[in-house]
């Protein structure tokens, strides 16, 4: 969720790990960034169609 909202929007990685803590889903911001790196990817070759 925090990936797909980084890539679509541009959130800061620090108002994503707000965001989601205010939605009960702790995580740092760290976090984040590690999954943007590894899902991003994914998520470009998923809506390149769109």
């Amino acid at each position: 969720m925090g990936s797909r909202w980084y890539c679509r929007y541009g959130v800061s990685y620090r108002a994503l790990e707000e965001m989601m803590t205010e939605r009960g889903v702790p995580v740092d911001h760290t976090t984040i960034y590690r999954w943007v790196q590894k899902y991003a990817p994914e998520l470009d070759k998923q809506t390149a169609g769109t």
